[in-house]
């Protein structure tokens, strides 16, 4: 859904089977998809998946689409405190905004697991002007997915899933939680209306051996990597000892313990790096 509010709908038919094949769905399986649209995948979800609970922000369409495809509907907009319980069908769209919907508790309604071994994917074609939220709210939401599989546009893909020396601030939120994978490429071409760029689907798996959701912990990795990112231009010394108040001999004894040049900028390091980089400061 590559455009403000999925104006542009997914028309290829092989790439939506390529997006289910990557899914590997089973009867087990809760799904949530954001960003429906005509219902296109959720119709295939539905029909491999035990559970699909799709929620769409924009209320004509996603009444247009539970009625074409007679799924159920449930309106969070007018109604927040409405529960998806007893569901007569698999398929439930809702009508809502995913940054705005309490989302640990539409998982514990759906899950059929235990806390904390909730288990979920999300498969989406999700809205390309909100990515970056969608995915950092899966991953430090209560209850993350198992994994993600998603369209994106190819550029978001490629830093998303970028190595060391073409890091990003985006690049360290999403790997610091999981482990990005490119899968395919999708052309303009398989929308309709063709949007100016081309997609990506991408996996986003979560680390087995997951970080703690230890918010200091998240605050301090967080505030360090942006201190390195705060000018791209610079050395990674001069933005932490500038970002940090730190004195500049400090910051590169630092970076000497862990054996990187006072040379190098932010984007060259790894997540490894990173990591024992905040280790030390």
């Amino acid at each position: 859904m590559p455009t403000k509010l999925g104006q542009n709908f997914l028309r290829d038919k092989t790439v939506l089977d390529k997006i289910i094949q990557a899914a590997n769905l089973s009867a087990d399986d809760l799904v949530i998809e954001v960003g429906p649209g005509e219902g296109v995948l959720t119709k295939e979800l539905a029909r491999l998946a035990g559970k699909v609970i799709a929620i769409e922000t924009d209320e004509e369409l996603a009444k247009k689409t539970a009625r074409n495809l007679k799924f159920e509907i449930l309106n969070l907009k007018s109604n927040p405190n409405d529960k998806i319980l007893n569901s007569k069908s698999n398929t439930t769209i809702v009508l809502g905004d995913i940054l705005e919907i309490n989302l640990p508790e539409l998982i514990l309604q759906n899950t059929k697991y235990q806390i904390p071994d909730t288990k979920y994917k999300v498969v989406a074609n999700i809205p390309y002007y909100i990515t970056s939220p969608i995915i950092r709210l899966f991953l430090e939401t209560k209850y993350p997915p198992t994994e993600m599989i998603l369209m994106v546009q190819k550029e978001v893909a490629e830093r998303i899933c970028a190595k060391a020396g073409k890091m990003s601030i985006l690049a360290l939120s999403v790997q610091y939680y999981a482990t990005p994978e490119l899968l395919f490429t999708v052309p303009a071409k398989a929308f309709f209306p063709v949007p100016e760029v081309d997609s990506a689907v991408i996996r986003i798996a979560r680390n087995k051996k997951q970080e703690t959701r230890n918010k200091e912990g998240m605050k301090k990795f967080f505030r360090i990597v942006k201190a390195g990112f705060s000018a791209k231009r610079k050395t990674l010394v001069n933005n932490l000892s500038s970002s940090l108040k730190l004195e500049k001999a400090v910051v590169e004894e630092k970076l000497k313990q862990i054996e990187i040049s006072q040379n190098q900028r932010a984007q060259e390091l790894s997540l490894e790096d990173w990591k024992k980089l905040v280790e030390l400061i």
